[in-house]
Parts: C-alpha cells; sequence; structure tokens
C-alpha cells in the first residue's frame, strides 16, 4: 500500500495531522458508494449524458470524449463535485440497467455475465434457455416402441432447444 492510497480501489488514505481529512474520507466514501452494490445505467455511452443525476453511474464505452475522454472501461459516476472515475479491476460486477442482466470486469475488459434473465451463456453461446413445455409419457399399449421413440425424440428436440446438446 502507497502512504497516499488503498492498494486496491486507489481510495485516499487519511494521515495523522492531516488537515482537511474530511475531504480526503468524502472521496473515499464517494467512490465506495459507486462501487458497492453497484449500478451502471449503461455500458454503452461514449459521450457523457447531458442531465445525470447524482449517484448515477455508467461504463465508460469506446471512443469517450469530452469529460469522459481517455477514461474507456471506467466507472464513471456523477456526484455534486462533478465527475468520479474509478478504474476496474478483476472480479468487479456492475448490474447494468439498459442490458437488463450483469457486466464483470475480467482485469482486461468488461464481459456480460453467464448468467442472465433469459439463460445461461458460455462464451455468449445461450446453453441453457427458459423452461419448455413437459414432454408426455408413452402411454403404453401396443404401440409401445413407437411412443418410446416418440418421446425419446422429444427429449432430444427439448435439450437440443436448451443448448445442452448439438444439433
Amino acid at each position: 500500500m502507497t502512504n497516499e492510497t488503498s492498494d486496491r480501489w486507489a481510495l485516499p488514505l487519511l494521515h495523522a495531522g492531516q488537515a482537511q481529512k474530511e475531504i480526503m474520507h468524502n472521496e473515499a466514501l464517494a467512490r465506495i458508494d459507486m462501487l458497492l452494490h453497484g449500478v451502471a445505467e449503461s455500458a454503452d455511452l461514449a459521450v457523457p449524458p447531458m442531465a445525470p443525476v447524482a449517484g448515477q453511474c455508467w461504463i465508460v464505452a469506446a471512443g469517450a470524449s469530452g469529460a469522459w475522454a481517455g477514461r474507456e472501461g471506467d466507472v464513471a459516476g456523477w456526484t455534486e463535485g462533478g465527475w468520479r472515475f474509478v478504474a476496474p479491476r478483476a472480479g468487479l460486477r456492475l448490474e447494468v440497467a439498459d442490458r437488463a442482466h450483469a457486466m464483470v470486469h475480467d482485469g482486461t475488459a468488461w464481459r456480460n455475465a453467464a448468467v442472465r434473465d433469459d439463460g445461461f451463456f458460455v462464451g455468449g453461446q445461450q446453453i441453457v434457455g427458459g423452461r419448455q413445455a413437459a414432454i408426455a409419457a408413452p402411454m403404453g399399449g401396443t404401440t409401445i416402441d413407437i411412443e418410446c421413440r416418440g418421446v425419446i425424440a422429444a427429449i432430444l428436440a427439448a435439450l437440443q432447444g436448451h443448448g445442452l446438446i448439438s444439433m
């Protein structure tokens, strides 16, 4: 840890005998407020919004300009004192309001979270989707072989539909 900031999030540290400690303390609280159970409005804006509300955050998109120039990938939070920026670290997870799912920073870039409302994704490919209708059980009788083959075909189709096996 340096004498000026914390190791992980570069939060400003207080020093013995320091004048105006409240400034450093408030800056640390503003950054913590951005990250603790964080929600970003979007991860697709490269230009700061015209009328941000104090407490709102964004993940700065590529090609950033204006007050966000040079801050691509950072978390930008609007406060009463203006923009605050936090460089992400591996494992930072923010819910992204306009995507309706979380994004996670892997240490290099922001990635969509694997678990979302519309399914489970691996490598960007949907593996499990929404629940499908039940498969009817065979009814027995003289056509049991035909019915069993039909149920097996329905099971395979359901597994393929969910992405659990390839087509």
